[in-house]
């Protein structure tokens, strides 16, 4: 019955220690993102730079106005071009976020700090009919 009660001790252990895991990842998740709502209020306040990842012709079917292009694929070749700033904040958006969270990772790795993935993509975007502007 002892070790029972250890390994019973040992596991709830281990439950706590997961669920510090996963509010730490949680935590992590939201410090590096952005809401749809809160990414619209900062590009139409001019508060943030908003970069669209997405490949040109993707980019061409529609975007929020006054978000500017750079190809994933172009971004080593062009990452001059985004603002290393800490006080520049600066979004990712891509269709539904998986590009723009990892290119956030790729640029977290170069010591970009002042950069966030927007949650959702343009695909959410448009779905919520916001407006949108053919470049």
């Amino acid at each position: 019955m002892k070790n029972f009660q250890m390994n019973r001790r040992t596991v709830v252990a281990w439950l706590g220690f997961g669920a510090l895991g996963a509010a730490h990842a949680q935590a992590r998740i939201d410090s590096d993102s952005v809401t749809l709502e809160a990414a619209r209020q900062e590009l139409e306040s001019g508060k943030s730079l908003v970069i669209d990842i997405r490949e040109p012709q993707e980019h061409a079917t529609g975007v929020a106005p006054g978000v500017q292009l750079l190809p994933m694929r172009q971004l080593a070749s062009r990452i001059s071009e985004i603002p290393h700033d800490p006080k520049r904040p600066v979004l990712l958006i891509c269709n539904t976020q998986n590009r723009s969270s990892a290119t956030l990772k790729f640029l977290r790795e170069k010591g970009y700090t002042n950069v966030r993935f927007v949650q959702g993509g343009m695909s959410e975007w448009a779905r919520r009919a916001w407006p949108m502007v053919r470049p």
